[in-house]
């Protein structure tokens, strides 16, 4: 077990919490062009020097970056840098995580009301923004992965299949890390995000979803639509901040592994790497 150390903790607290806080939420830090101009700020040359005690503040593995910590021009290109392949290993289960994080699964998305806040109704239809897609994913099986700062920040596919285009939904970008969503689940599908289809041979069809929040105003998808995808692929690459990813199984389709199922009943989270397993075929 352990406690996150988040970064930012204090204004989000003060923003999602306190009444001055949340005046400044609403005209402001919610907006795009809070978020782009912040992007911008970690694109500027002399962002390089936050890259060697950001490394040293949070403990990471400089050994596992494609390119040394040096090489970084800016803290965005270094937030979005590039693993040697050997880091992430593919997992040989049908399903993988997408991406590194924290990690709550679901087993039918109709059973998802008050899991964060009792009284709070999780809105399939609201977060797909498709009628007769929402029918077709109704009761289905979706995990939830939280990108911190401090992740790994490049996303892949989690199964193989035929990739679609990518259909994007704009929004405001709040925050979606747990303080925001304890106060107002429907972040989620507010905020600007992005849905892909993936047409695979034995799971039927699965949904990757991006979610855009505070100060992650880009979103970048680096595949090319309509082609075979294998699993653990790239699929795209968040800008600077903290984010999520959503993955959705059609009903029955999908049995989520036993650590990830049993941690989520209780509310707990379950940090895990890009390409670990996810679940099995039902």
């Amino acid at each position: 077990m352990e406690t996150e150390q988040v970064y930012g903790e204090g204004f989000l607290k003060w923003a999602y919490g306190n009444p001055l806080g949340k005046i400044a939420l609403h005209s402001f830090v919610k907006r795009p062009f809070f978020s782009k101009w912040y992007g911008r700020r970690m694109d500027k040359p002399e962002t390089k020097s936050k890259v060697l005690p950001f490394i040293d503040d949070y403990g990471m593995d400089s050994k596992e970056f494609a390119d040394t910590p040096e090489s970084y021009s800016t803290f965005n290109e270094f937030f979005y840098r590039k693993l040697r392949p050997e880091a992430r290993p593919i997992a040989e289960s049908p399903a993988v995580f997408p991406a590194d994080g924290r990690h709550l699964g679901f087993p039918n998305i109709d059973e998802i009301d008050g899991f964060f806040v009792k009284g709070q109704r999780f809105n399939l239809d609201a977060l797909l923004d498709d009628p007769a897609l929402s029918e077709k994913f109704r009761g289905g099986t979706l995990i939830l992965s939280r990108l911190c700062p401090v992740d790994y920040h490049r996303y892949h596919f989690p199964v193989a299949g035929t990739a679609g285009p990518t259909k994007i939904i704009n929004g405001p970008l709040f925050s979606v890390s747990p303080i925001a969503l304890a106060r107002n689940l429907a972040y989620l599908w507010k905020n600007k995000r992005s849905i892909t289809r993936i047409e695979t041979e034995t799971m039927g069809t699965v949904l990757m979803m991006e979610i855009g929040a505070t100060c992650v105003g880009s979103i970048f998808q680096t595949y090319q639509p309509n082609n075979k995808v294998e699993k653990g692929a790239e699929k795209g690459y968040f800008g600077f901040g903290g984010s999520s990813t959503i993955t959705i199984f059609e009903p029955g389709k999908v049995t989520l592994a036993d650590d990830l199922l049993k941690n989520s009943a209780q509310q707990i989270e379950t940090y895990a790497l890009m390409g670990d397993t996810l679940g099995s075929i039902t």
